[in-house]
């Protein structure tokens, strides 16, 4: 750490110097120029300008190799980690298979078009700039649909509604995009300075909706995993066991809904306390009612909805890590 003195030049202007060795290492010199990036939280972060800072946004990716799997996973993780512009070069043939392969990934990444296309290269950029992002939105949409899929899962398997199971698997996606906007933003405020105020958000308050929505996206999953369940079913549950999973399912819906409450809505953070208070409940009931299913001697139905059962807890469990964060957020 070092310690500066502020002075004041002309009698109007505070100016502090700059550690020597610091700024030898990044050659600063007279006439150099620095970015500044004001706080909210009293900090001011100072960047270095140099040939890099307006193009190391920009990738080259040649994908002579590329199966369309790791095509995927090659410009998903572009996103994420907040490139703007990418260009894919095959080698040795044709861009129109890559385009094509392009275009439907980009259909899951919020912002990303196809840009260009010729003989040689496929050029994505991104359209979205962080002064039209709203990360709370983001998560607040984010919470309904995860609310929303876990409560028709649960019921697909109650009423044996392939359809409605079907339809959550479907929302997904739209799920996976909502947290994928979240991780982009996030995660460019790690080396983008500028992120932070354009997002108009600490630094702490975009961890916390960075970690919220990755919760969630998780009980999306588990939302996912049980409307497997009542696919693959080969009957429902009879009434009282569908009736004890559907007072399970509620109970997690609701701890989840009280602990994102406190970051979302700036409710009272006791509800975070209610909310964890809540986890053993959930974790009994689904225990004993798996144990139950077991001793009942029906094998088969028992693992499946012992699957079910396990999502249950698994979601609930992620609410409890949500009751946490909010309560770390009180306090901070």
């Amino acid at each position: 750490m070092e310690i500066r003195k502020v002075q004041l030049s002309g009698g109007t202007t505070y100016t502090v110097s700059l550690p020597k060795f610091w700024a030898e290492d990044h050659d600063i010199e007279a006439g150099s120029l620095l970015y500044l990036y004001p706080n909210e939280d009293g900090s001011l972060l100072v960047e270095v300008a140099d040939e890099h800072t307006e193009t190391r946004r920009t990738k080259t990716v040649d994908v002579d190799a590329f199966g369309e799997d790791a095509l995927r996973e090659t410009l998903t993780a572009l996103y994420l980690i907040g490139v703007d512009e990418v260009g894919f070069r095959p080698r040795g043939e044709d861009t129109s298979e890559c385009e094509r392969l392009c275009r439907a990934i980009t259909a899951d990444l919020t912002g990303f078009e196809i840009l260009e296309t010729s003989d040689t290269e496929v050029v994505i950029r991104n359209l979205l700039d962080a002064d039209n992002v709203s990360i709370r939105k983001s998560t607040i949409r984010l919470r309904l649909f995860t609310d929303a899929m876990h409560e028709d899962a649960v019921t697909a398997v109650r009423e044996d509604d392939v359809d409605l199971a079907r339809g959550v698997i479907d929302r997904d996606a739209e799920a996976d995009k909502l947290f994928r906007i979240v991780s982009r933003h996030f995660q460019r405020t790690l080396t983008d300075l500028g992120e932070v105020q354009k997002l108009s958000l600490t630094r702490a308050e975009l961890f916390a909706y960075y970690y919220l929505a990755r919760q969630l996206e998780r009980i999306a999953d588990h939302a996912e995993k049980m409307a497997r369940v009542a696919i693959d079913q080969p009957h429902p549950p009879d009434e009282e066991l569908g009736s004890e999973l559907g007072s399970i399912g509620r109970d997690a819906r609701s701890l989840i809904w009280d602990a994102t409450e406190p970051i979302l809505s700036d409710t009272d953070v006791g509800v975070a306390y209610d909310a964890l208070a809540q986890r053993g409940s959930v974790g009994e009931a689904t225990e004993t009612l798996d144990r139950a299913l077991y001793d009942s001697g029906h094998a088969p139905e028992a693992y499946r909805w012992g699957l079910l059962l396990d999502s249950l807890r698994r979601s609930a469990e992620y609410g409890a890590n949500i009751a946490e964060l909010a309560i770390q957020q009180h306090y901070r």
